[in-house]
């Protein structure tokens, strides 16, 4: 069982790289006259209000959910680190400032606050990619600033230092490797949290638009059809789930390693 979540990835990943290895049908191919049949009458898990079928939909809905998911973390990741060393290298001042800020935005809920920022920004798939980036940033930030206090602390860099190396190079060399321990454990259930948060701002209409065969977008489509066809809203849930529990799963088992303990 402790291979599941990693092998569902896996199926994850292969869907999103190559959709139609998985799924032979057309995802935004439209049959009036078969829609609403149950699964197994008009395909594996049936077809949605428009007769499309609910199983290449899902298929295909991983490349913009898990993509979104992923654009997002590279770049929430990338920024945090870059704050990150700026406030552990910077006089007190800056340093304080900045982790004020850190502490500020991670006081308001991540959803909440992607919500905010896509309402002034518009919607858009760039805007909810950037929004979640920016509410997750602070997570990533704090933790390298953390580790950045205890490295630069450390007898290579003073060593380093008395050699006369240049505060860029020791910072390349010697710090940044250091410091980006967490960041695999971290970006790993981070993405889970994106994969969530950018389909509920789908689901709010707010990502990419229908015809897309989008998880939250297509949570959005069936609401009006849970009477009549719960597979319609049933299995991009089911998605979703798996996708951020499997995520989660395998984030601990690699915070469990890298803190030293059994997986």
């Amino acid at each position: 069982m402790r291979y599941v979540p990693v092998a569902f990835l896996v199926l994850l990943a292969v869907a999103v790289a190559a959709p139609g290895l998985v799924a032979v049908a057309d995802p935004l191919a439209a049959d009036p006259a078969g829609a609403l049949a149950p699964p197994g009458g008009g395909g594996l898990l049936g077809t949605d209000h428009l007769g499309r079928d609910v199983l290449a939909r899902v298929i295909h809905g991983a490349r913009h959910s898990v993509s979104i998911g992923v654009a997002v973390t590279v770049l929430a990741v990338s920024c945090g680190v870059l704050l990150g060393l700026a406030a552990g290298l910077s006089p007190k001042w800056l340093d304080e400032a900045l982790a004020r800020a850190f502490d500020v935005l991670s006081t308001l809920p991540e959803l909440l606050l992607a919500l905010l920022i896509v309402a002034i920004t518009g919607p858009g798939t760039g805007n909810v990619i950037f929004a979640i980036a920016a509410a997750q940033l602070p997570n990533y930030a704090r933790v390298i600033r953390a580790q950045t206090f205890v490295v630069r602390r450390a007898g290579y860099v003073e060593q380093a230092l008395t050699f006369g190396r240049s505060r860029w190079a020791i910072t390349a060399r010697h710090v940044l490797p250091n410091v980006l321990g967490p960041i695999p454990v971290l970006a790993t259930i981070g993405l889970g949290q994106a994969v969530i948060a950018g389909s509920g701002l789908s689901f709010l209409g707010m990502g990419p638009q229908p015809p897309a065969a989008e998880w939250g977008a297509m949570l959005a489509e069936a609401r009006n059809y849970l009477r009549v066809a719960w597979w319609e809203a049933l299995f991009p849930g089911v998605a979703i789930t798996l996708t951020v529990v499997c995520l989660t799963v395998v984030g601990r088992r690699l915070q469990r390693r890298f803190e030293g303990r059994t997986p």
